[in-house]
């Protein structure tokens, strides 16, 4: 593995361990402080702009009932300075299928989209 791909696989685990703890300041260091960034939860409409996209998740992570997230299965794809990272999650039984795209910012891998939505079935 090339050493600017673990480097973004670590970026996307912290996104998911900053999920996890609900830790809005680590969440918030993940994301590009770029505008330019979007968001699709399940089940959303697309969030578009560092501020929506923030305010999605003070409120996902502030929401006591917010049930862990468990991913796995994470592949990348890296040209330059954009990588595209796949990967499962499963929330509370349900499978879900994600996408995470990271941009180079400031020599820091930093989130520009999230996408995840359900799937037909949960891959072993």
């Amino acid at each position: 593995m090339r050493h600017m791909d673990h480097d973004v696989l670590a970026a996307n685990d912290a996104f998911y361990r900053a999920f996890n703890d609900r830790d809005i300041e680590a969440m918030d260091a993940l994301w590009a402080l770029a505008p330019e960034i979007w968001c699709i939860h399940p089940g959303w409409n697309l969030l578009s702009g560092r501020d929506a996209v923030m305010e999605s998740w003070r409120a996902i992570l502030a929401n006591p009932e917010q049930p862990r997230i468990v991913a796995g299965g994470a592949s990348v794809f890296t040209r330059e300075d954009v990588a595209v990272v796949t990967c499962r999650e499963l929330v509370a039984g349900a499978g879900l299928a994600a996408t995470n795209v990271f941009v180079r910012e400031d020599g820091a891998w930093r989130m520009m989209h999230h996408h995840s939505g359900p799937v037909a079935q949960v891959e072993a």
